[in-house]
């Protein structure tokens, strides 16, 4: 089943929650528990406390980011996204889209203040937290410090908490796996929550476009639809062969995902590495200004995840994926950390010349960051723009 809690957070009201035990899956026999795995995402995280802090701009269309021609929305409130207006939007076409829309530059220390706060929350009922971003994250609470046997009140409880300590709204997805725990944070977005089941998990799942899936770009849903694959139903059809062939490495997380698995854990103090962000074309690029022109929103996506979590690193690297699937890197590694967003771009256009002319046309363009020095390297980034 399927269940939705809405706005109210009263205790009284019904809850359901997955079956405590299922057969394990190595075909012993062996009774294993069912994971009861939390994803808790913050309700328009920047511009909720940029609203909490100024009360002038409650009720208001509003986003964090630049309003010079150039710049980027990171943020918009849920008054703005009613216009169409979202994060990594290009703040002219956010304007044009909602001419009232009040621009506010972002506050990443108070966003990282109001973070730790939250994952001190967290960390109330259980150690495995695995942070996504600032304002979101997973928690397995299959066994957690609380002694709690139903994850959906676990989950009423921290976003209680969360709205008493920061003030702020959190939503949650409660389910046996990450992927669909993922999915169902966001049925009853804003300030509510929702469980997918083990028992209708594949139904969800069979149900769901596969545009509506996470890990699952705009590119990469156009190429499924070429294919037939429009649901999740159409994807559950295809083969593993099949999935292998036209989606490379990412075949075998999409045959699970149809079939409503994900046997991905909760990794707790995941150490980066690296923070990347690339971007899958709808249609391949052969020209060189065409191709550099990809990459900056690329690089200011990286960028802004740095200054947002205070990292800097030395080391940069282009991703090349060619219309046939093989690809080529190019990396450079400076002697101080990178300055900024326009180094980084001067670094990464030039690694992408020196393999010009392409031998074929690209189809994906990658930058990634990495000899990093940050001080938070349990966080894992999550900044792919599309498979």
């Amino acid at each position: 089943m399927i269940t939705n809690t809405m706005h109210d957070q009263s205790s009284q009201m019904p809850v359901h929650d997955m079956p405590a035990y299922r057969l394990g899956t190595d075909g012993m026999g062996v009774v294993q528990p069912v994971r009861k795995i939390i994803h808790v995402d913050m309700d328009a995280f920047y511009a909720s406390v940029e609203q909490r802090d100024n009360p002038e701009l409650r009720g208001k269309p509003l986003a964090v980011g630049g309003s010079a021609a150039r710049g980027v929305v990171a943020a918009a409130s849920y008054e703005a996204r009613t216009f169409g207006v979202h994060s990594a939007m290009p703040s002219v076409t956010a304007k044009r889209k909602c001419p009232d829309l009040i621009f506010v530059p972002p506050r990443f220390e108070v966003y990282r203040q109001v973070s730790q706060q939250i994952r001190e929350i967290f960390a109330e009922y259980t150690p495995l937290i695995e942070p996504l971003s600032l304002d979101e994250a997973y928690l397995d609470v299959t066994e957690n410090l609380k002694g709690m046997d139903i994850a959906t009140e676990i989950a009423l409880e921290i976003r209680a908490k969360i709205k008493a300590v920061t003030g702020l709204n959190a939503s949650a997805g409660i389910s046996y796996n990450k992927f669909l725990a993922k999915m169902a944070s966001d049925l009853n977005k804003p300030n509510g929550q929702a469980v997918i089941t083990p028992k209708n998990g594949p139904g969800f799942v069979e149900a769901l476009p596969v545009k509506k899936f996470h890990g699952v770009g705009p590119a990469t849903a156009e190429r499924m639809k070429r294919h037939g694959i429009e649901t999740g139903l159409d994807l559950k059809s295809k083969s593993l062969a099949f999935l292998q062939q036209n989606f490379g490495k990412s075949g075998p997380y999409f045959y699970g995902i149809a079939r409503g698995v994900d046997e991905r854990r909760v990794r707790a103090d995941r150490i980066r590495k690296s923070v990347g962000a690339e971007d899958t074309f709808v249609e391949d690029i052969g020209d060189l200004d065409l191709a550099k022109a990809e990459l900056r929103p690329l690089a200011e996506k990286v960028w802004r995840y740095c200054e947002a979590h205070d990292i800097t690193g030395k080391t940069i690297t282009v991703k090349i994926k060619y219309s046939d699937f093989t690809q080529a890197t190019r990396s450079q590694t400076v002697s101080g950390a990178v300055s900024g967003v326009d180094q980084m771009l001067e670094i990464a256009e030039s690694l992408l010349a020196s393999v010009f002319p392409f031998k074929r046309p690209v189809r994906l363009l990658g930058i990634t960051l990495s000899s990093l020095n940050t001080e938070e390297s349990g966080q894992e980034p999550q900044l792919a723009l599309g498979l």
